[in-house]
């Protein structure tokens, strides 16, 4: 799922009927940054889904330390024994990726998860951090974290700075979610949006894509509305009381809420989806380190071992994400290209 166009909070979902715990957890973060809470598994155990109410099937999986992989570490990492890995779910949480597990402290989702697994391959204990969207990349930049598991895209603008290992598609990650009484459908044609106001996450890849589509419309003298929100409950209170026509968002998390919304008095639906990467390219979500730190081979040497043995397979069956599946991890492979729109 995104890219580095940094202005506004990324906005991502958790549902209104979880107003209450994203309040508290807002206003105890509210500095953008939050120390998550840490899970204990069993030695050379990771337990994936947990806490995750439903989102996903609780797996523990077998993974212990690869010592020809940890040995190609920074020596000063493997000194530490930790590996700080960065969140950008601040202040809703993004669900399935990443949010607040069902016991209202720990964070959970899919991208925590994997993080967790390739720490334990590379023989680190695992330190996750909560950040806003802007926050996290800040947080890479600084030092404050080593690693961003937070569904990002790898492009090409980002290279600039960061250096990544790929884990899982990224193609057709996008969608809209409209109220399910809704009579269109986003076919891949921009110009079904003219006249309608579309709530997207600023600094996302979807942004661009969407600012893209309303030049393109006032080029024909055509509107579209692009509002934005503080937070996703904030979006979907407009989106339930008709003050927004769509949510412009990633896939998973927008198909996570609409089945969250199916017997309430606002249900919604996948109004259409398109390719983050554009109608022809293969996006990648990749884990994220400051470039020159020594990080991307040994994480992709991690994922590979994940890929080899299984234990890959077994968080995406355990996420409901098989279809993301990659064959291998690369080292900084081709992304989203400067001029792709």
């Amino acid at each position: 799922m995104t890219s580095l166009f940094t202005r506004r909070r990324l906005l991502r979902g958790l549902t209104a009927a979880t107003a209450a715990t994203v309040l508290a957890t807002t206003l105890a973060a509210c500095g953008g940054e939050s120390d998550a809470a840490t899970t204990t598994d069993t030695a050379g155990t990771v337990t994936v889904g947990r806490l995750s109410n439903g989102a996903a099937q609780e797996t523990p999986i077998k993974v212990s330390e690869v010592k020809s992989i940890s040995a190609r570490l920074p020596e000063a990492l493997r000194q530490r024994g930790t590996l700080v890995i960065g969140s950008g779910t601040l202040p809703s949480g993004a669900p399935p990726l990443g949010f607040t597990g069902s016991d209202q402290k720990t964070l959970t989702g899919s991208e925590v998860d994997l993080a967790r697994l390739v720490a334990a391959v590379l023989g680190l204990k695992s330190e996750v951090k909560r950040f806003t969207w802007e926050n996290l990349f800040v947080g890479i930049d600084s030092g404050k974290v080593d690693v961003g598991f937070s569904n990002i895209t790898d492009t090409e603008e980002r290279k600039r700075k960061y250096e990544f290992a790929s884990y899982r598609k990224g193609k057709d990650d996008l969608a809209f979610e409209t109220p399910k009484s809704a009579g269109w459908t986003f076919d891949g044609d921009y110009r079904v949006l003219a006249g309608k106001t579309v709530s997207v996450g600023a600094g996302t890849n979807q942004e661009r894509i969407l600012l893209e589509w309303k030049r393109k419309l006032e080029k024909e003298g055509k509107k579209l509305t692009v509002k934005y929100f503080q937070d996703s409950n904030s979006t979907y209170l407009a989106l339930g009381s008709g003050k927004i026509d769509a949510y412009f968002g990633p896939n998973p998390n927008l198909a996570y809420h609409v089945t969250q919304t199916a017997s309430t008095p606002h249900p919604t639906r996948i109004a259409g989806q398109f390719s983050g990467a554009g109608e022809t390219l293969q996006g990648l979500i990749a884990a994220t380190a400051k470039k020159g730190s020594g990080l991307a081979q040994p994480l992709a040497d991690a994922i590979n071992h994940l890929i080899a043995n299984g234990q890959y397979a077994a968080w995406l069956k355990a996420w409901h994400l098989s279809g993301e599946a990659l064959p291998k991890s690369e080292v900084n492979p081709p992304g989203l290209p400067l001029d792709n729109s």
